[in-house]
């Protein structure tokens, strides 16, 4: 990791306090050369000023809204655990009336989870977690640095607990791997059994594009080694999708009806547009707090 003192932290309503992350899933479209990382993914970039930062954006802010993190990298990696940089943002977003929306992969945000409460009892906060298979043995090879699935579960079962709504990101699946009806079957029961009040799908899929495609297809060939699902894996995606940015299963229109349909009998919200303005939506001021700027 390296520390760097940033200029600016919210563009407009969102922050990534880590720029890099040591998940190591092996389809992370942040690995793609487009976004023009200046140092190895792995090695960290830490924004060691960013609560300051934070404060004084909310402290200047006419208008309160909610605040994003974790569209591009993961607020809750290992380092996390030591820096606090996180939790002292929350505390931030709790002490100026604003709200938060983050999205991580990681138990780690169970450290927080009486800020969090705090913020959703005050204003308004949601997690949001990324589940991809409900197969745990599966998880430790496509997501190898962060807890399995069914612990993801439990995160989201103790959100439900304290109030604070979730969302799950039913993403990627990806072809010839995960993308059956049973592992749907299994990430919509624990869904139900969480609470999640909404998935957000874009489809049965995988994006691949230069530099997080070459990362996958070497993770395909590191994987065969060990587990004969994974042989000649690469090969397939070559010749099935070639250079393609959108990587869609074969079976994409068939599963997402079957998905739309579980989610339609369990009273769990299916989208994309309309489940992030829920998200961006900032409750109503109270008219007896007083105005803290």
């Amino acid at each position: 990791m390296h520390f760097v003192n940033a200029k600016t932290i919210l563009t407009p309503h969102s922050m990534n306090i880590y720029r890099g992350c040591s998940h190591g899933c092996i389809y992370c479209d942040s690995r793609s050369k487009c976004y023009q990382f200046s140092h190895a993914f792995e090695d960290i970039e830490v924004k060691q000023n960013a609560p300051e930062l934070l404060e004084n954006c909310l402290r200047k802010k006419r208008k309160r809204c909610m605040i994003g993190t974790g569209s591009m990298c993961d607020p809750y990696i290992p380092l996390e655990k030591e820096l606090c940089l996180m939790r002292r943002c929350l505390e931030i977003i709790e002490k100026y009336y604003f709200g938060a929306a983050l999205i991580t992969k990681s138990d780690l945000v169970l450290r927080d989870l009486d800020l969090l409460a705090r913020i959703n009892n005050k204003t308004k906060a949601v997690v949001q977690m990324t589940l991809t298979t409900a197969d745990d043995e599966l998880c430790k090879i496509i997501e190898p640095g962060v807890c399995p699935t069914s612990r993801r579960f439990e995160v989201l079962q103790a959100c439900h607990e304290v109030g604070i709504p979730t969302v799950v990101w039913f993403s990627p699946l990806l072809p010839f791997i995960n993308d059956t009806r049973e592992n749907i079957d299994g990430i919509i029961d624990y869904c139900i059994r969480s609470g999640v009040k909404a998935i957000i799908c874009f489809g049965i899929g995988v994006t691949l594009r230069e530099g997080n495609r070459e990362y996958f297809y070497a993770a395909l060939d590191r994987a065969a080694t060990g587990d004969p699902r994974f042989i000649g894996m690469k090969e397939r995606y070559q010749r099935t999708f070639g250079y393609s940015y959108m990587i869609n299963s074969p079976h994409n229109h068939e599963l997402m009806r079957y998905l739309s349909q579980l989610c339609s009998k369990n009273n769990i919200q299916l989208g994309t547009d309309s489940i992030f303005r829920w998200m961006e939506e900032f409750p109503q001021e109270d008219p007896l707090q007083p105005d803290l700027f």
